[in-house]
């Protein structure tokens, strides 16, 4: 959502973040749970707290 609304392409997102865009995409569907490291590096590129990208719980599907 966050990379949508900041008209960020998934490449675009996974060149800052030194990942491939394929990555990217497992993450906004959940089929991949990134490191620590990944998950910071998230939070920092869109300056918000890490809750705001990760959750123990999940995240409604968006249109829900």
């Amino acid at each position: 959502m966050l990379r949508a609304e900041r008209g960020v392409s998934r490449r675009q997102l996974a060149e800052a973040l030194g990942v491939h865009y394929q990555t990217v995409g497992y993450l906004e569907r959940g089929e991949y749970s990134p490191s620590l490291y990944l998950a910071l590096k998230l939070a920092e590129y869109f300056e918000v707290p890490l809750e705001v990208v990760f959750s123990t719980k999940p995240f409604p599907r968006l249109g829900a």
